[in-house]
């Protein structure tokens, strides 16, 4: 703990109001075993090097900038960044009870909680440097920023807005009761400098952040989050493959990545009832999901890896093996050992593919991170020769019947850069498709279907107990009188949350993840809100995942099965942001990158806390129904069928709503023009 000058230990709270201390504390030794960000390039001038040191020194007082100008220009030379380790506090960094935050308003103590739950070490992928999930997804740039947003929360009152420019606090606002508390921007930058190699140079001036999707946001919940949607497509990519009936036992799923979101995959293996094989590269991350019970077993040896997958088939064992090493390997020595993959994916960091994102064959880890730090240049060219090498292998599984798709972390897209074999027949399109394209897409986003959670903002788990029993019975209620077009969507989450206790899911706050349409969504909050008022439950926070029907435009991704050619724009992702922002959310945020990397998506989110009153169901009410049918509103215009369908049966729903639905055209008007 920090210690004033008469050496009186200070509590939690009144560390939280002090913000930036008034005094200089101690420098902070990092603890052992933490699992640091590697290196960033180092791309700054000498000149601007010095601009970073002065951008850095402006949070703090000058009689301390002689001695912290030599200690932050360390930590530009050793890591990149200035990310202000001194200034971390001592006191254990977890989602509390929301009561135990100093606050005006239970809306600022609800975000101080979901911000603290980002950066809790047992859910942050790089907790010191303040990194959730991705290798660079940041809820700030440095620890002056926390402290200085923490204070501001505390100050907040009801008719204040507090604004954050990529993780910098920019201040409190005077606003209205209606507005948002918090509008959150990361990444906001003029279109002709949205490059990878302008989010180093500018995050290292201090001036803007990469934020992913919810690190920045305040959303995170742990891999929790991405397990849901990961169990969504696994199950429906198994479905495309297997005959009526025919069951996973026994069949494989091979894939790489064991990180903030990679690390749900084995899980979400293990749901779906198959053999899942995870190849991760940095022991530490694979340990780390071993130890939580994300996977079942960890094994070094590529011998003994291939020896426990036949023994597991069989015996059509569920199970998720980690294995410490490289994936291209466990392609290419599955092919030779004729162990077949019924389907295949890839989940590394390749928006980020020359910072540590992914890590070539056949060198060390080890290795890979001196050449990373000390020769970027050949670690480049060693990324793009593995790269060509990981789709040479998985063409030649797939050239045997297995199912591959491209799980929206770029590795399509960072492969055709790198010249591998990856273009479809048309020089167009890739010859795998997106997991979008084939499974979330068509299957459950153009119906509305997305990522909703909550948080019980109590801390206790017998609230979100009780709020899993909530939703079960209102998704029962639904399906009832639900249209068949919706019943398998309907039946996989009714299922999901009947099993979510169970499959141990809860890794920090108190949380929970379904998929829902607008129906469900409102009427899940509602029954929350009504559990609130009559004081079954705490208070708690809605929110969703980036990755949903509305809140996100990547044509890589999320979009990437809209075909009539807005999927390289971006007024949906927009839009949503504005219109949550004046319909009732607390919190709103819009990103530039999440999930396939800087400059390739624009995404956004929100957060709600729910506290019982009847203002709160009026903006859930609002908001929840803007939030997802914007994206289908925008989906329909597209002419995706699915998507028409779930907008008219919503016009039905709400008279209110009144979108403009396209006319088909028949290729013969077409066909004939322009030759």
């Amino acid at each position: 703990m920090w210690y004033t000058s008469k050496t009186q230990r200070m509590s939690f709270k009144d560390q939280i109001i002090q913000g930036i201390p008034s005094e200089l504390p101690p420098q902070r030794t990092i603890p052992a075993g933490a699992n640091r960000a590697p290196k960033r390039k180092d791309v700054l001038t000498t000149s601007e090097k010095r601009l970073a040191i002065r951008n850095a020194l402006r949070y703090f007082p000058k009689s301390w900038h002689s001695l912290l100008a030599r200690e932050f220009a360390n930590e530009l030379n050793d890591y990149g960044r200035v990310y202000m380790y001194r200034f971390k506090p001592d006191y254990k960094m977890h989602a509390r009870p929301i009561e135990e935050y100093p606050a005006q308003t239970p809306h600022a103590a609800a975000i101080m909680l979901m911000i603290q739950n980002n950066l809790n070490p047992a859910v942050a992928q790089h907790p010191e440097e303040l990194i959730t999930y991705g290798g660079n997804g940041a809820v700030f740039q440095n620890w002056a920023q926390y402290l200085l947003t923490m204070q501001y929360l505390s100050k907040m009152t009801d008719t204040q807005t507090l604004h954050m420019y990529s993780g910098h606090p920019m201040g409190l606002f005077p606003s209205s009761k209606d507005a948002p508390r918090v509008v959150v921007t990361n990444g906001m930058m003029i279109p002709n400098y949205s490059k990878p190699d302008h989010w180093e140079k500018y995050n290292a001036l201090g001036v803007t952040q990469y934020g992913q999707m919810t690190a920045g946001s305040y959303m995170y919940i742990g891999p929790q989050g991405i397990v849901h949607g990961t169990t969504i497509t696994l199950m429906n990519a198994f479905r495309k493959i297997l005959s009526k009936g025919e069951k996973t036992l026994g069949k494989i799923f091979l894939t790489a990545g064991l990180g903030g979101m990679s690390g749900a995959q084995p899980k979400a293996g293990n749901i779906a009832n198959c053999i899942t094989v995870c190849a991760e590269v940095n022991p530490k991350a694979a340990v780390k999901r071993l130890e939580q019970g994300w996977v079942d077993v960890l094994i070094e040896d590529i011998n003994a890896l291939v020896k426990r997958v036949k023994a597991a088939q069989e015996k059509e064992e569920v199970i998720s093996i980690a294995y410490v090493g490289n994936v291209v390997e466990v392609w290419e020595c599955f092919y030779e050992e004729n162990v077949f993959v019924h389907v295949g994916s890839d989940q590394t960091s390749l928006h980020i593919p020359w910072t540590g994102g992914y890590y070539p064959a056949g060198i060390s880890y080890d290795e890979a991170n001196r050449l990373l730090r000390e020769e970027p240049k050949q670690f480049k060219e060693k990324v793009q020769a593995s790269l060509r090498r990981h789709a040479k292998a998985i063409s030649k599984h797939t050239s045997r019947g297995t199912y591959f798709f491209d799980y929206g972390n770029a590795f399509l897209l960072e492969a055709s850069r790198a010249g591998a074999d990856v273009i479809a027949a048309n020089a167009v399109d890739f010859k795998y498709p997106s997991y979008v394209q084939d499974i979330l897409g068509p299957m459950c986003f153009d119906y509305g279907f997305g990522p909703f959670r909550w948080v019980c903002a109590s801390g206790k788990s017998e609230d979100l107990d009780r709020t899993d029993q909530i939703a079960m019975t209102v998704l029962q209620q639904i399906m009832e009188t639900a249209p068949e077009e919706i019943q398998l969507q309907m039946q996989d989450n009714i299922t999901w949350i009947q099993n979510a206790k169970a499959n141990k899911m809860v890794v920090g706050s108190q949380a929970r993840i379904l998929y829902a349409d607008a129906e469900g969504r409102v009427k899940i909050a509602k029954a929350f809100n009504d559990a609130v008022a009559q004081g079954t439950i705490g208070q708690v926070v809605l929110g969703r995942d980036h990755h949903d029907v509305s809140g996100t435009d990547s044509p890589f991704r999320e979009t990437s099965n809209i075909y009539d050619g807005s999927q390289f724009t971006a007024d949906m992702a927009i839009h949503n942001v504005i219109g949550d922002s004046f319909r009732g959310a607390t919190w709103v945020s819009i990103h530039n990158g999440g999930g396939v990397g800087w400059g390739e998506v624009m995404n956004g989110g929100f957060g709600m806390l729910l506290d019982g009153t009847v203002e709160a169901e009026q903006r859930l009410q609002d908001m929840l129904f803007y939030d997802v049918n914007n994206g289908i509103a925008r989906r329909s215009w597209a002419r995706n069928q699915e998507a028409i369908f779930a907008i008219q049966r919503e016009m039905k729903r709400r008279p209110d709503l009144n979108v403009t639905l396209p006319n088909l055209v028949d290729d013969a008007h077409l066909n004939d023009l322009f030759k």
